[in-house]
């Protein structure tokens, strides 16, 4: 991590509303990057915390696939507001997939999607696998939800698969990639929020305690991105890094109160999106310290 690149002040990028676009604009002024770098460091320039979630989620995304173009993407799993395998009618057969993803970040902007669809044969325990589907292809068609109350200029959208041709990717669709990736899109967004609000008190000139302070929860992310999601021991790290970020709640709320109202009116208007998956992540460090 270039961390002399987060500590010198830096331009933000101007908000875009072509998600797609402004992603672009993102990539090509990082060039090469780790994911952990792209949620640092791209999330730091964002305008707004929505974009700077959407930063976390895409770097979440190329720590699950490192083989993921440099457009933007989607992880589509969720059904009727389930992941359990068993709830899920999505369906591969032969390389084509059928169904219904009912909530996806950026969906209706996403350029590339990444499926989870059930593909067990009759009688047996439902399996997954992940699959790769390209917007504009046939049988793919995205449809944009209303907006959330949180992060307005982040979309969400519907997608509907009706034989649409993939691409497999290797491993079970749950322990290799839907399992793991809540944990990993947990870390790559504390990062990225976490960066943003560095930035914005490297603006408005907070208290340099608190500065240090949300430097050194960067530091504790950047150590538990080495880790592999899948082990106990990185949902437990995890879970002292959310109690770290929650620990600086009030001092966050004082120094915005101070500043500039737009960066104090953002944060109180997005900062929910930091709870929820506090439900599951508190599942997952509950069993991980049992």
């Amino acid at each position: 991590m270039p961390w002399q690149t987060l500590i010198e002040r830096s331009e933000r990028l101007p908000a875009c509303a072509d998600l797609a676009e402004g992603h672009a604009a993102l990539m090509q002024r990082l060039g090469s990057v780790t994911p952990f770098e792209l949620a640092v460091v791209g999330a730091r320039s964002m305008a707004t915390p929505g974009l700077a979630f959407l930063v976390g989620y895409q770097a979440a995304l190329r720590a699950l696939w490192p083989s993921a173009p440099q457009s933007l993407g989607a992880l589509c799993a969720t059904e009727q507001r389930s992941l359990r395998p068993a709830d899920m009618q999505t369906r591969l057969a032969d390389l084509r997939l059928s169904g219904r993803k009912d909530f996806v970040t950026a969906g209706d902007a996403a350029e590339w999607l990444l499926v989870a669809a059930r593909c067990e044969a009759p009688d047996e325990p439902p399996r997954l696998s992940l699959a790769v589907v390209y917007a504009g292809e046939p049988g793919v068609t995205l449809e944009k939800l209303p907006a959330l109350p949180f992060m307005p200029d982040i979309s969400h959208g519907r997608v509907l698969l009706d034989g649409a041709l993939c691409e497999l990717l290797a491993g079970d669709g749950w322990d290799a990639y839907v399992k793991p990736f809540r944990t990993l899109e947990d870390l790559h967004v504390l990062s990225a929020m976490t960066a943003w609000l560095y930035g914005v008190g490297q603006e408005c000139d907070w208290p340099q305690a608190l500065q240090l302070r949300l430097l050194a929860l960067l530091a504790g992310c950047a150590e538990t991105s080495r880790h592999n999601p899948s082990n106990t021991a990185t949902h437990v790290l995890l879970g002292g890094l959310f109690a770290q970020f929650q620990g600086l709640d009030a001092e966050l709320n004082d120094a915005l109160a101070n500043g500039p109202a737009p960066w104090r009116e953002m944060w109180t208007r997005d900062k929910a999106v930091m709870d929820i998956a506090a439900g599951a992540r508190a599942k997952r460090l509950a069993k991980a310290l049992g």
